[in-house]
This record gives C-alpha cells, sequence and structure tokens, in this order.
C-alpha cells in the first residue's frame, strides 16, 4: 500500500507540473504532441485532437511534449515560432504550478490542524536564552531580522546557521524585547544550542488565517530548500546525504508505517504535508539555472529578450542534451546511494 501511496503523490506533483506547461502552451497556440505521465515505453495511450495523452511503464516522471521545442520546425504553431514572452511563460509555468499546488495543499493542511506558533515551550537552565531573561510563553518574532512565522523556522534557523550569533525579537505581554544571544555548543549532542524549546502545539484560526498561514508554509519550504542547496554547495552536507526516488518512496513508507496506527486521518494529513515539501522542492529545483531544466532554458531565454536576438539553437540544444546527460547520471548516483542505504 504504501508504495502505491508514494507513486500517486509523485504522479500527482509531475502530472500538475506538466499541467502547467501543457495549459499555457495550449494557451499560446503552441501544437503540443504527447501530455505523458511517466517515462519510457509507453502502456496506454488515446489521441484527442492534435495530442497523444498516455501513460507509460516507469511511474516516475513526465512530459509535456511541444512541437518544435527541442528540434527545428516550420509548423507556424511550433515551440520556437512563438515570442520570446510567450516561451517564457510557458517554461516558468511548470514550476509556478508547483507552487500553487503547494499553497492549496499548505490550505488544506493547515485548515485541520492549524500551524505551529512561534511560542517558547520552556527555557533550558543555564543556557543563553535563559540568562538574557527569555521566558517560557515569550513568541519569537525575528531572528537576525528574518520574520519567524512558526516554531519550525526557529529551529532551521539554528540548524542553518550553527553558532551564529542572533539577534533575537520576541514579545511578551504585547511588549517588545531584543537580545543578542550567541549559541553554545553542547559536546553530548554535538550541536550547538541557545537553549529554548517550542511545544509542538498548533494554533486553529479562521480561513483568513489559513490563507495567510499558507503562504508563509510555502516560503518555509522553498527557503528550507534553497537553505539546504546551499549547505549541499558549500559542502556542508555531503552529496550522500541527498535522496532521490528510491529515498523519498522509503521516507513516504516509513511515515506510512508510523501513522497508519493513529488511523487514515493521520495517515492522510502527514502525506499531504510530504506533498508539499516534495512539489515545493521540484519548483524550485526546475527553476535551478542549470541546462535541461525549465531554469535553464529560461536562461537561454532572458538572454534572448536582453539580445533581441535567437542564441543558436544547434548550440543551444547541444548544451541541454550535456546538461541531460549529467542529470542521468547524478539520478543514477543518488539512485544507487538510495538502495545502498536501504
Amino acid at each position: 500500500m504504501k508504495f502505491v501511496i508514494a507513486i500517486i503523490i509523485f504522479s500527482i506533483i509531475i502530472l500538475f507540473h506538466e499541467l502547467g506547461h501543457f495549459l499555457l502552451a495550449k494557451k499560446n497556440g503552441i501544437r503540443v504532441n504527447e501530455f505523458c505521465l511517466g517515462l519510457g515505453p509507453t502502456l496506454f495511450g488515446i489521441t484527442k485532437g492534435e495530442t497523444k495523452y498516455s501513460i507509460k511503464l516507469l511511474p516516475f516522471g513526465g512530459a509535456c511534449m511541444m512541437e518544435g521545442e527541442d528540434e527545428d520546425s516550420q509548423d507556424a504553431r511550433s515551440f520556437q515560432k512563438k515570442s520570446v514572452w510567450a516561451r517564457i511563460s510557458v517554461v516558468v509555468a511548470g514550476p509556478v504550478f508547483n507552487f500553487i499546488m503547494a499553497f492549496v495543499f499548505a490550505f488544506i493542511l493547515i485548515s485541520c490542524i492549524g500551524y505551529d506558533k512561534p511560542v517558547i515551550y520552556d527555557v533550558m537552565e543555564g543556557y543563553p536564552a535563559q540568562k538574557a531573561g527569555m521566558q517560557a510563553g515569550d513568541t519569537i518574532i525575528s531572528m537576525n531580522g528574518k520574520k519567524m512565522h512558526f516554531y519550525r523556522e526557529v529551529s532551521l534557523y539554528s540548524y542553518f546557521h550553527p553558532g551564529k550569533t542572533i539577534d533575537i525579537v520576541y514579545e511578551r505581554d504585547n511588549e517588545r524585547y531584543e537580545t543578542r544571544l550567541i549559541p553554545v555548543l553542547d559536546e553530548e549532542e554535538g550541536r550547538y544550542l541557545i537553549g529554548f524549546y517550542g511545544s509542538g502545539l498548533r494554533e486553529k484560526g479562521n480561513i483568513l488565517d489559513s490563507l495567510k498561514y499558507s503562504v508563509y508554509e510555502l516560503k518555509y519550504w522553498i527557503s528550507t530548500t534553497i537553505d539546504s542547496l546551499r549547505m549541499l554547495i558549500g559542502g556542508r552536507v555531503s552529496v550522500n546525504e541527498v535522496s532521490g526516488p528510491v529515498g523519498i518512496v522509503k521516507t513516504i513508507g516509513d511515515t506510512y508505517d508510523e501513522s497508519k496506527s493513529e488511523g487514515g486521518y493521520m495517515v492522510f494529513l502527514n502525506m499531504l504535508n510530504i506533498a508539499i515539501l516534495l512539489s515545493a522542492n521540484l519548483g524550485v529545483m526546475n527553476l535551478l539555472p542549470l541546462p535541461a531544466l525549465d531554469g535553464g532554458r529560461l536562461v537561454f531565454l532572458i538572454i534572448e529578450a536582453i539580445r533581441r536576438k535567437r542564441i543558436d539553437p544547434d548550440k543551444e540544444g547541444m548544451v541541454h542534451f550535456v546538461g541531460l546527460v549529467l542529470l542521468m547520471l547524478l539520478m543514477v548516483f543518488v539512485m544507487v546511494n538510495d538502495i545502498r542505504q536501504l
């Protein structure tokens, strides 16, 4: 069952991403030859109008195959015949649809269980927070100028900035205070601590609160993905710690096993939370300025818009081809690493 759930989550997220490309392509009058879910040989396909809709053998991946996207075409409705701004809208639509999906799922989740306010549950004796006079019940407003909307953001900030001095603005009894905390290395736990923790309790508001905090939830996952990439590039996270489809399926399976004893509703909420993470993550990753990704295509299109002259299609195609090969090699490496760690 858990593998079926994993495939369903992947399929919905990828399908919605490709739907963004598809709808904007149709809107701009671009011919779409095939819209498919999955990769590899076709298991099932049906043609309606000019477009073939199909399901492929491998359940991970999908595509919106447009006329003239990666090859020369004399069709007046080909991708390359359209204006640069029309092509930009089509390319950027995929990641944008992922962000829309993450927002919608976040709204459902927060409407069901609320949000974790950045409120201190207790302070640790002898640590910087207690010495600075912070108390249980204080609400964290910002850390080094970064606004905090969830307690998760507070915890994650310390994780992404270990040992860094933190200027904190907090609120108590409608009064705001400022203090500076210097994290202390806890040798037993092997990490820097400032000495307070949250309760994990969540607060539910009205529909406007849910909409507002859904935006914050989307922002949280986008920021987390970007900060994680910075850690990877900076060498603070090993490539061996990066998870691919196999690792993600394992995470989904483990989460399912842990939550199924609490009932179907809890399984639904946990799967929804994972879907938010994956959808926001896919949106960010696809906007990276790397060949073969949407972000790589955007780089060429933005250069074309500035120069008002298109880059040689053969050269651009070669760059994307090389990028695709490297991306596939990386995926194989990550998949092998995932299997090795099972």
